[in-house]
């Protein structure tokens, strides 16, 4: 019997086929990117998982994550967006955007020592016959006014993905922010 949902698109792996490529942890002070460069194409996918809280003032709310490919600034990227916060439901979408818009992280105004979590799956990342995907799950519990995001994005570009850079949605990344890029090898 087939798997229906989100379980049969997840990326086929098992825990031995996922590879350490490299970690960022933000230091004293923040930092407003970060990003991973000369990424090999030796790997079916990529996998981002990052703890983050961003240095943006305020006393509640939640910053999205940029991601950008290649140094790419173009508006050649799409992204959809689906969040929650235990009472509501938003959709938001965007075409010929700058940025993928995806993820979530607490302000620093809010609960202290809150970081989001989210995992970035991006798919066929070095194929250069197809656009690039993205699919990513995060959340953040504020101390009961957290959200939950799902979402995805498109890179319009069939070029291989060698560098990818993180951006908060505003200000930078909250010291001890953490992110970590594992390849996944072909099932």
């Amino acid at each position: 019997m087939p798997i229906l949902g989100i379980l049969a698109s997840s990326v086929p792996a098992a825990a031995g086929d996922y590879e350490s490529i490299a970690t960022v942890t933000v230091g004293s002070g923040g930092s407003s990117t970060i990003s991973f460069n000369s990424i090999p194409s030796t790997y079916t996918h990529l996998q981002i998982r990052a703890i983050a809280r961003t240095t943006r003032t305020g006393s509640s709310g939640i910053d999205y994550c940029g991601i950008r490919f290649n140094s790419d600034t173009g508006t050649n990227y799409v992204y959809h967006l689906l969040y929650g916060n235990g009472t509501s439901v938003t959709a938001q979408a965007g075409t010929s955007s700058s940025i993928i818009i995806s993820g979530n992280a607490p302000r620093d105004g809010v609960t202290a020592s809150i970081y989001g979590a989210n995992v970035f799956d991006i798919l066929d990342y070095a194929n250069t016959n197809k656009y690039k995907t993205v699919r990513t799950l995060g959340g953040a519990d504020t101390n009961g006014a957290g959200q939950i995001t799902f979402s995805s994005g498109l890179w319009m570009n069939t070029s291989a993905i060698t560098s990818i850079t993180l951006s908060p949605e505003s200000d930078s990344w909250k010291e001890y922010s953490h992110f970590a890029l594992y390849g996944i090898k072909s099932a």
